[in-house]
This record gives C-alpha cells, sequence and structure tokens, in this order.
C-alpha cells in the first residue's frame, strides 16, 4: 500500500493548529493560575487576619478578667481591715472606706448593712432601688452585673457578700463600680483605621460607645449586620452572644469586607468583639497580583516561565506581608504596654506597671523566691494647699520636683507614681543593701528643705518580713510610717492637705 505524502501544507496546517491549541492551553492555564493566586491570597489574609483577631481578643478578655479578679481581692482586704478597725461613727468609717479607696484603688467603695443602706466615703442612702443586687435579700456569693447610672452611662458592679458588725450594726455586701470607660482605655490600642474593638452586652448593646468600623460605627451589631449576612450566619451569630460562645463573622456591605471575632468575657454577659479591615492587606497583595498579569499578557510567549516564577514570589510576598504585619503589630503592641505603664506627667512607672510588678512579686513572695525586698512609700506635702492658692500649673511643678528628688536619691530603685501625690520605691540589689543611708540622707534634706520652702516629701519604709504573704503587707507596714512622719514634719512647720495649716 503507498504511504500518503505528507505535504508543506500540511505541516504548516497542523504547526498553526498546534500553536493555537497550544496558545489556547497557556491563556487558559494563566487565566486557572490567576484564579487560583488570588484565591490563595483571600485565604491567606482570612488567616492572618483570623490569627490576628483570636490572638487580641484573648488577649484582652484576660485584662478585664484579672481586672475583676483583682478588685474582688482588693474588696476582701478592704473588710477585713475595716473588720479589724475599732470604729464608734459614721465619720471613721467614713474615714476608713476612703482610706481603703486610697491605698487599693478601689472605684465608688461602699458598704451595706442588713437594712439595704449603703454608707460611702462622703455619704450614705439607700440603696435597694439603685443596686441590682440587692434585691437579693441575702447576697449568697460574688456577684458581676452592668449598671446604668446618670442616664446613658455605664457601670461594671462587683460586689461580695460580707458577715461584720460597726457600729452595733450588721453589715451584708460591700461593692464597686468601675466606670466601662475605664475599662476600655486600658484595653484600647492605635488602630490606624484597620483595627477596632468594643464591648457588647447579649443582646448587642454597644456598652463601651467605641466605634467598631465605619459600617457598623456605635449601634447595636445585630441591628448592624442584619441583612448584610446570610439568615443562617446572623442566627448563628445571636446565639454565640446568647450562649457566651466565641467565633467569627465575615460581613461584606458595598464591596468591603470587614471580619469581626468575639470573645466572652467570663462572668460578665459581655461580649468583646475585635474587627479588623481584611483590604488593609488585601490591596497591597491585589496590585501586586493585577500587575502581574498584565505583564504576562504582553509576553505570552514566556508566560508559562513567568506563571511559575510568579507563583514563587507571590508566596513568598504573601508570606513576608503576613510577617510584616505581625511584626508591626507586635511593634505597636509594646509601644502600648509601655505607654500604659508610664506616667504622662513625669515619665516614670505609674500605677498600671506597679500593679503587674506587684502581682509578680506576689507570685514570688508566695514561692519563697524572693530574698531581699524592700518598700519606700512616699507622699508630697502641702500639694493641695499649692494647687488651691497658686493653681494646678504650680502644684504640677511640685510633683515633678518631688519625682526629680525621689528618682535622684533613691537611683538604685523602681519609682512608681500610684496617685496624685503617691509614689512607691521599690528597693532590691543595691538598693536595698544601701538603704538606711540613703533614707537617712533623703529625710535631712526634707528637713533642711522646709527652712528653705522648698519640696517637702513624707517618707517610710519596710522590709519583706517572712510573715509576709503578700507585698502589700510591706506596703502597709510603709504607709503607716510614712504617716507617722508626716505628723513629725508638720511639727517642723511643713505644710498638710490644709492649706490653712503650716
Amino acid at each position: 500500500m503507498k504511504k500518503k505524502r505528507i505535504t508543506e501544507k500540511a505541516v504548516t496546517i497542523t504547526a498553526a493548529i498546534g500553536s493555537v491549541l497550544i496558545m489556547i492551553m497557556v491563556i487558559a492555564n494563566t487565566y486557572w493560575a490567576s484564579k487560583q493566586a488570588i484565591l490563595s491570597t483571600n485565604q491567606a489574609v482570612s488567616a492572618v487576619s483570623a490569627f490576628y483577631l483570636e490572638s487580641m481578643a484573648d488577649r484582652r478578655a484576660k485584662t478585664i478578667t484579672n481586672l475583676i479578679n483583682n478588685n474582688f481581692d482588693y474588696m476582701e482586704k478592704a473588710v477585713s481591715v475595716i473588720d479589724d478597725t475599732k470604729i464608734e461613727t459614721q465619720d471613721e468609717l467614713r474615714e476608713a472606706i476612703g482610706r481603703m479607696k486610697r491605698l487599693l484603688s478601689l472605684n465608688r467603695f461602699a458598704l451595706v448593712d442588713e437594712d439595704d443602706v449603703v454608707y460611702t466615703q462622703y455619704t450614705t442612702y439607700t440603696g435597694g432601688s439603685r443596686h441590682p443586687f440587692l434585691v437579693k435579700k441575702k447576697l449568697d456569693d460574688k456577684m458581676i452585673s452592668t449598671v446604668f447610672i446618670y442616664g446613658s452611662s455605664k457601670e461594671l458592679c462587683l460586689a461580695i457578700p460580707i458577715d461584720i458588725k460597726i457600729m452595733g450594726k450588721q453589715f451584708k455586701a460591700c461593692f464597686v463600680q468601675i466606670n466601662i470607660n475605664d475599662i476600655v482605655e486600658l484595653l484600647a490600642f492605635d488602630d490606624q483605621e484597620s483595627t477596632h474593638l468594643a464591648l457588647y452586652s447579649e443582646n448587642g448593646g454597644n456598652l463601651s460607645e467605641t466605634e467598631l468600623g465605619t459600617l457598623i460605627g456605635t449601634q447595636n451589631i445585630f441591628d448592624a449586620t442584619n441583612g448584610n449576612v446570610s439568615e443562617e450566619k446572623w442566627n448563628s451569630f445571636r446565639d454565640d452572644f446568647a450562649n457566651k460562645r466565641r467565633g467569627t463573622l465575615t460581613i461584606t456591605i458595598n464591596g468591603a469586607v470587614d471580619t469581626i471575632y468575639y470573645e466572652p468575657v467570663p462572668d460578665t454577659g459581655w461580649e468583646l468583639v475585635v474587627m479588623i479591615r481584611e483590604s488593609v492587606i488585601q490591596d497591597q497583595i491585589q496590585e501586586i497580583s493585577a500587575k502581574s498579569i498584565r505583564n504576562n499578557h504582553m509576553q505570552i510567549i514566556l508566560l508559562l516561565s513567568v506563571a511559575t516564577l510568579f507563583s514563587a514570589i507571590l508566596f513568598y510576598m504573601i508570606r513576608r506581608v503576613a510577617d510584616e504585619k505581625l511584626d508591626e503589630e507586635k511593634e505597636n503592641s509594646k509601644a502600648l504596654k509601655s505607654l500604659a505603664n508610664t506616667d504622662s506627667m513625669t515619665g516614670i512607672r505609674n500605677k498600671h506597671a506597679y500593679m503587674e510588678t506587684e502581682s509578680l512579686l506576689n507570685d514570688r513572695i508566695r514561692e519563697g523566691n524572693v530574698d531581699k525586698l524592700a518598700l519606700v512609700a512616699c507622699d508630697i506635702n502641702g500639694l493641695k494647699y499649692i494647687n488651691d492658692t497658686k493653681g494646678h500649673a504650680a502644684g504640677d511643678r511640685l510633683i515633678k520636683d518631688a519625682c526629680a528628688l525621689i528618682c535622684d536619691t533613691f537611683n538604685h530603685g523602681s519609682v512608681y507614681r500610684t496617685g496624685g501625690d503617691e509614689f512607691i520605691v521599690l528597693l532590691q540589689g543595691k538598693g536595698y543593701d544601701t538603704r538606711e543611708e540613703v533614707i537617712a540622707a533623703f529625710n535631712r534634706q526634707i528637713e533642711e528643705n522646709i527652712k528653705k520652702d522648698e519640696v517637702v516629701v513624707s517618707i517610710g519604709h519596710s522590709i519583706l518580713q517572712p510573715e509576709d504573704e503578700q507585698l502589700h503587707d510591706v506596703f502597709e507596714r510603709a504607709d503607716q510610717m510614712m504617716y507617722a512622719r508626716k505628723k513629725e514634719l508638720k511639727s517642723m512647720g511643713a505644710r498638710t492637705r490644709d492649706f490653712n495649716e503650716t
């Protein structure tokens, strides 16, 4: 049988058809690869966002829990101290309540007797209709509730049962109220319009009055999301709030994609919600993706090799963008922690930093890992007199001068400003070993300052004893010694809080 000859025309047609088929396959592969790249990009962004949100919400929920637990511990300590104090009049009771508020930083601290009469630092009133925990005849356990005062103001109320007698009356409870705005300040961070947080009640009401992005704002979160997600997801979202579960929800409104992560705050009935704008990461990656695809269209012959290279570069860049974003958030977190622990007026550590240090030292004290530790309690004399007679600007200068004197003298210690005119110095190592001569030199300087009408600071000090269970035991002794020193300096001519006295 005679073989059919392959003509030049047939070769040309075959080559043309093959070229077209290869071109079609290359274009189709490019289109498919582009789609896959975009999908992988979005998945990577979502994964990074979810990890970031979950970590942030968990940390901030624990911050609120620690705040609540600390206040419960401080209330029990305050009640114990008041019970051990001989109190015979309401004035003595108010003074004791005020002292506990100052020493333990308890907001709106009050005691309640068996007739539902509430005793505060400044007044007494019938609290049956004002405080939800008093609805019960007897408070059996700790209670956490959210209260609304003065119109729209919201506060977290923490109450514990007590059983003490004062002035012949039986007292059944004590409580504190913490302004939710103060809690939000502890949680806040520099969002740069990409990350937001808010506190919500289980019915979706915004307790913190902070904006959760531009789409939800400060409105009820259920009202804001209704109609912008499927009914099934929306019902599941509401069910999570009602049953105090954590979860995520992605919302798309007018082309903008927002992802929220919600975390229940134990025992409060609150949900902490954090939002991140995914477009912050997506816009960067999609711009790179579009440019690469345009280049591929112009260089169709090299498309396969370019696509392979592009995929490697793309995933490398995704990883780099994610790593850089996480590094940036870590740096922001460090900066915010530093800011949260720094006193804005003096630049030294603030009360929040002292509470963190106190918590760490308490753990070490309980474990028996603290050898040498001394605490110096400091209080500025005459700050109220200066504020009342010369104005708060002069008072601020007095605080700064006193801080400089304390820091210069106790240069081997850690100095904290814990109140308006109150400082605490912790001494360890060399600071502990040289404390006696340093304290003596400081007191001599103060007595000279009285004669020259310069800054006067009363101090008291104490060291950690074997029987001490926590740092506050050391502080109480130092604080008592400080008040004794204040009386001594007054007899030398130092001013007191009363500007009529010298």
